[in-house]
């Protein structure tokens, strides 16, 4: 017996404005956003919230230091938290919901469970983390020199609002890079052996949606990608479902060392150990659900079945050329200090993969890409 709810009630507004007048915000609710973002959008609607800006407690994507320093800057009279923003900003936001006197490593160890005292709704600026919907957040645990993921259903929003024209201005590099991160989030929820027929019909929109729109960008150049804006944003939202009910694997897990260490890009680092899992997996069970996850790409692609992931790579190369880790100043001895930390670490994503990896298929994997 299974269960697949929605605990997050989704919206869509034509505007920022649209949405500011419709959640009625107040001086008991607190923005964290982006400067960026913040003076085209959110400062001419003159809201009556608090605001934070992430970058000034540090740049990149979440660790626990950065956390801990917003933590201690929250007025005391919040009852919601808006978090407008990326991945970044939308996985922090998740944990100023949380009140109490502990050290953001605390909860990602699971030294406690943190209570939830705020509300939290989320509006995402990119195309890609799904995390308005999921209750899943991950951070870089600065000692540790690595990420770790923690998913509490506390952490699922309350409202998630989707606005089309939050993603106009994100520059290229971004769009590549979480469009990405949705690709394999709906992908690696597609093979979990945890999908069930409701999670797979947001994982095959979702890659439907991404793949189209990358052959749209392939034919008429990069900046054309804005035409298919609400298309990106759309299919990050279903994958973000997907992935929330089934789960991320392998290509998250191996992931995670090179942002924790290198500071790549979630989206790109992710890009880095795609085709590298898939051809594992292909090699291990060339015969399950993957044959049924070829047929998906086989359709939006126009190839055959067996051609079908080749030809995906290829045109992910298209949107963002892959670099093999030595590029990123990876040094080879490490691989096999990454891929124990990965298996000590991520057990919660390596139960969704697959088919199972061992230790040598995780070295091997890293090899590959080096």
């Amino acid at each position: 017996m299974y269960q697949f709810s929605l605990p997050t009630i989704i919206k869509s507004a034509a505007t920022f404005r649209e949405f500011a007048e419709e959640a009625d915000l107040k001086n008991t609710d607190l923005i964290l956003t982006n400067e960026f973002i913040y003076e085209p959008f959110i400062k001419p609607c003159q809201t009556a919230c608090q605001v934070l800006f992430q970058e000034r407690y540090g740049n990149g994507e979440p660790n626990d230091e950065m956390i801990d320093a917003i933590r201690k800057d929250i007025p005391e009279n919040i009852e919601r938290v808006i978090a407008v923003g990326g991945g970044t900003v939308i996985d922090i936001a998740k944990v100023l919901t949380f009140t109490g006197d502990w050290k953001t490593e605390d909860i990602f160890m699971a030294r406690l469970i943190p209570e939830k005292a705020r509300g939290l709704i989320v509006v995402p600026t990119t195309c890609g983390t799904g995390s308005e919907v999921t209750n899943v957040t991950i951070c870089e645990l600065k000692q540790m020199k690595t990420k770790k993921g923690l998913a509490l259903d506390s952490m699922y929003a309350d409202i998630a609002i989707l606005i089309p024209e939050m993603v106009h201005t994100l520059p290229y590099k971004f769009f590549a890079t979480s469009s990405i991160d949705a690709m394999i989030h709906a992908v690696e929820s597609y093979v979990s052996p945890k999908a069930i027929p409701h999670s797979e019909a947001y994982s095959e929109k979702a890659i439907k949606l991404i793949v189209s729109g990358y052959q749209y960008v392939k034919e008429h150049g990069k900046d054309s990608w804005v035409d298919k804006a609400e298309d990106f944003l759309v299919a990050s939202n279903l994958a973000g479902i997907a992935f929330g009910y089934a789960g991320c694997a392998a290509v998250h897990a191996l992931s995670y060392p090179l942002g924790g260490t290198y500071h790549i890009p979630h989206g790109e680092a992710n890009q880095l150990m795609f085709a590298a899992v898939f051809k594992k997996y292909k090699e291990k069970a060339p015969v399950g659900k993957i044959n049924k996850l070829e047929e998906i790409f086989a359709e939006v692609l126009n190839v055959e079945a067996g051609d079908a992931l080749n030809e995906l790579y290829k045109l992910m190369e298209v949107i963002l050329k892959r670099k093999d880790l030595r590029e990123y100043g990876v040094k080879e001895e490490e691989l096999t200090t990454f891929t124990d930390s990965v298996i000590i670490g991520q057990q919660r994503l390596l139960r969704n993969n697959y088919v199972a990896l061992t230790r040598e298929d995780m070295i091997e994997i890293y090899k590959s890409c080096y």
